[in-house]
């Protein structure tokens, strides 16, 4: 299943806030469809809560299912919370990184930058989105006037106003060092994580 190119706003109408995805905001309230003016207090099954909160994941980050699925099996092999370990290996994706200094004002744009030859690992150009950046990693822009000036705009438009304490940016230099893994708290996506390991359980 490739990844999803439809209408953004309907999508952020079903699910709510998903700040990877789109900065656009629709004007209207109700969810999409022919029950999108049904009775709001209808509940959703225990089934459509858990499907929702993997959609959440799975489109504020530009994943496939399958992409999705390996990253939940990679968080269950190792120790700790799985839940947090899934969260924390979708945040050092290098899309995901750019988006978070600022690079792209989604993911979607920063992946576009990454696959454009735009982002440095470690003085070398990586163009594979989803290459999952390490400790004491040093993400940074190419060496070429015309990317430092495009990603120097961007980071001016997007305006981050606080960064991460698991990442430090030398603005002079374009370049920010991966100091740790992130906290949970440090995560804007609204979602339980635990509902997304409870949908995964039977696979």
């Amino acid at each position: 299943m490739s990844r999803y190119r439809g209408p953004k706003l309907r999508i952020s109408r079903r699910l709510g806030i998903l700040p990877g995805f789109t900065t656009k905001t629709s004007n209207k309230r109700n969810r999409p469809g022919k029950d999108g003016n049904s009775d709001p207090a209808k509940k959703l099954t225990e089934y459509g809560i858990r499907l929702e909160e993997k959609q959440k994941l799975k489109y504020n980050y530009g994943l496939t299912e399958s992409q999705l699925f390996r990253y939940v099996k990679e968080a269950r092999r190792r120790q700790g919370v799985t839940g947090l370990i899934l969260l924390q290996l979708l945040e050092m994706r290098l899309d995901t990184i750019c988006f978070t200094l600022g690079f792209g004002k989604s993911i979607g744009q920063a992946r576009q930058l990454v696959n454009h030859g735009h982002i440095t690992v470690n003085n070398q150009v990586v163009n594979i989105p989803s290459f999952q950046c390490r400790l004491n990693d040093i993400i940074g822009v190419k060496e070429k006037t015309s990317c430092k000036t495009l990603i120097g705009n961007n980071i001016k438009n997007n305006q981050v106003s606080e960064l991460p304490s698991h990442l430090k940016f030398d603005s002079s230099k374009l370049e920010a060092r991966v100091l740790d893994y992130c906290e949970r708290s440090e995560i804007s996506l609204p979602l339980n994580e635990l509902l997304v390991i409870e949908y995964y359980s039977r696979r």
